[in-house]
């Protein structure tokens, strides 16, 4: 959610319960434009909430020249002193997804730590491996993945210029309200992962400069998305099933658009076996 509308963009997903205090917007607002000004970022982000037992973490969002490449993720405590979370790497996936369990502590200092066995009998004692990683590393891993697999926006929000960068589409004025009860109008805002799905008599409408993302229509599994009209209908809500605390909305007819997180940072991965 971009800071310069904050205040109306929660308002528009208060009805998922993701709500915040009249204190933390307050501060939120003041502290991601210092934040913007600070990093140099193009647009200063709330990305959300990350619930832990004893704190929870905020995530802002900075993004830079390409809304995609140039992205980086800070996090606090308190909405006034922010962290900057590391880079993720493939290793760093495997290494918080084999050492962490269970919910987030909210203390970036905490050190989880795995046994890990290799083979069996005697030679297991042997071959224990000790996996630790910090929570910090496990709040930055968990984000990354929650953008990459149901960061949305809607289709033609966002253009690639000839360069490669990915920018707002200023000439977009929203989605038309029969297209935005349609789920394939919504797109993944990351690089692409599969190609492209389009059949011949669909091609019409596809633009290389628009159609550079994959669309939410063509997730597996089906039915991973929920999809509703909210506010006297005037508001499209989507709400993630694999990721439960992801809410997008959109406001057909006008560019107003964005999602937020606000949940435990924990994977639905029973999702396949409830559908």
């Amino acid at each position: 959610m971009d800071s310069c509308s904050l205040y109306y963009s929660l308002d528009l997903v208060a009805s998922s319960g993701h709500v915040l205090t009249v204190e933390q917007r307050i501060a939120l607002q003041t502290s991601l434009l210092i934040l913007k000004k600070k990093y140099k970022f193009q647009r200063a982000m709330l990305w959300g909430k990350i619930l832990g037992i004893q704190e929870n973490y905020f995530i802002a969002q900075g993004r830079g020249e390409s809304e995609i490449k140039d992205r980086k993720y800070l996090y606090s405590l308190d909405c006034m002193e922010w962290f900057l979370l590391p880079l993720v790497t493939e290793s760093m996936i495997e290494e918080v997804s084999k050492a962490v369990r269970g919910h987030f502590i909210g203390e970036p200092s905490f050190v989880y730590e795995q046994i890990h066995s290799h083979g069996g009998g005697e030679e297991a004692a042997e071959g224990e491996e000790v996996i630790r990683v910090n929570e910090e590393k496990r709040l930055a891993v968990t984000v990354h993945l929650i953008d990459e697999d149901v960061s949305v926006v809607p289709r033609g929000a966002f253009i690639r210029n000839p360069l490669g960068h990915v920018q707002i589409n200023r000439s977009f004025e929203g989605l038309s309200e029969s297209e935005a009860r349609r789920l394939e109008n919504y797109l993944h805002f990351h690089e692409r992962k599969t190609g492209n799905k389009k059949s011949i008599t669909d091609m019409g409408e596809w633009s290389p400069a628009i159609d550079f993302l994959d669309a939410l229509s063509d997730d597996i599994p089906k039915g991973s998305w929920s999809l509703q009209f909210e506010c006297a209908s005037r508001v499209c809500v989507l709400r993630s099933l694999l990721w439960p605390g992801l809410t997008f909305y959109h406001v057909p007819m006008t560019p107003q658009h964005g999602y937020i997180y606000i949940g435990f940072g924990m994977k639905n991965i029973d999702l396949p076996f409830k559908l």
